[in-house]
């Protein structure tokens, strides 16, 4: 049972843990930070802001669930919620922890019935609807704060965003001759790595034909937008009620756009989760709004102690029991052939 391939997973699975907690410790200043500005907390409404925060995993995972439907793989809501937890965990906590949590994500929907190409498509679509949606709310951010932000230069960044997601859109429409692209890059990588097996061209018409099997409805594409856009609406419910907690008015001119703006930024390269550029971001643009300074800084540090430190130990709560899970699932087929032997 214990064969050298375990055990290096385990021990690889031990150093990211390791990694993880000497990244998130060094922040925690954060924490202590935000004793001084929560000792009027109205505690009462941080049940209503988790609520808001537990409604945005759920409204992603419901997300991911509507595509994976599309292409005939049905999976649960409590297996999905775990995933979704546990990629949160993994974005917040590793460095490159997008592209980590990408990772395990593609894991976890091919042990559970999903091929290759199906994952993959889901998970470019969830990134695909999502950015499409923040934009959209960004927008909505934009006409309410009127033009008073270009002070910041957030016009300048939901412009970025804009054309990014104009380019989503056109790359999609390209798959095709974008896939086609991708020929020398893989023969590449089978001289240098062995990977992917087989003949590159063939593969990649493989994965067009499977790709082009996968035709979601209008009611689906409808669907797993509005899951996408109740995504970020109940995480940005959560820094509403925050405010409320605080005793703070909301400033709702800024909020859409100044929330915009920073989950941009927790997707940046620069921390995991976007540990202190949020917080920064957030909080400079809110005031620079009109919201009271205090008031404000208590606010944004309540909504990411939710929606960030919270989550933690859930999500890797829940990698250990998705993981667990998959383990357990994988090894079955084989009891039973030894059984049936």
């Amino acid at each position: 049972m214990w064969t050298v391939g375990r055990i290096a997973r385990y021990v690889i699975g031990l150093g990211l843990a390791a990694l993880a907690f000497y990244v998130i410790s060094g922040k925690t200043d954060e924490l202590s930070g935000a004793r001084g500005y929560l000792e009027d907390l109205r505690w009462y409404w941080l049940v209503v802001a988790a609520i808001a925060e537990a409604a945005s995993i759920v409204a992603f995972a419901a997300l991911q669930r509507r595509l994976l439907a599309a292409g005939n793989v049905k999976l649960g809501m409590r297996p999905l919620t775990g995933i979704t937890l546990a990629g949160n965990a993994i974005q917040n906590s590793l460095p490159a922890g997008t592209l980590l949590s990408a990772v395990f994500s593609f894991r976890q929907f091919h042990h559970r019935g999903a091929d290759e190409v199906l994952a993959g498509w889901t998970l470019l679509g969830t990134a695909a609807l999502s950015l499409i949606t923040l934009v959209v709310l960004a927008g909505i951010g934009l006409s309410a704060a009127v033009g008073t932000g270009t002070a910041l230069d957030l016009v300048e960044v939901i412009a970025g965003m804009i054309v990014l997601a104009g380019l989503v859109v056109l790359l999609w429409t390209k798959r095709e001759a974008v896939a086609r692209l991708l020929i020398r890059p893989l023969r590449f990588s089978q001289r240098l790595i062995h990977r992917p097996k087989g003949d590159v061209p063939s593969l990649i018409e493989t994965a067009l034909q499977r790709l082009s099997s996968i035709s979601p409805s209008r009611t689906d594409w409808a669907l797993a937008a509005a899951f996408a856009m109740a995504n970020w609406l109940f995480d940005a419910a959560c820094l509403v009620v925050a405010f409320v907690a605080v005793g703070a008015n909301v400033p709702w001119r800024a909020l859409f756009l100044a929330y915009a703006a920073a989950q941009l930024a927790i997707n940046l390269p620069i921390t995991p989760g976007g540990l202190g550029v949020v917080e920064g971001s957030l909080t400079i643009a809110l005031v620079a709004y009109g919201g009271g300074k205090a008031e404000t800084v208590a606010a944004v540090l309540l909504y990411r102690l939710i929606s960030f430190w919270a989550l933690l130990p859930v999500g890797w709560t829940s990698w250990a029991v998705v993981s667990w899970d998959s383990r357990r699932k994988a090894a079955a087929p084989v009891v039973a052939e030894v059984a049936t032997t």
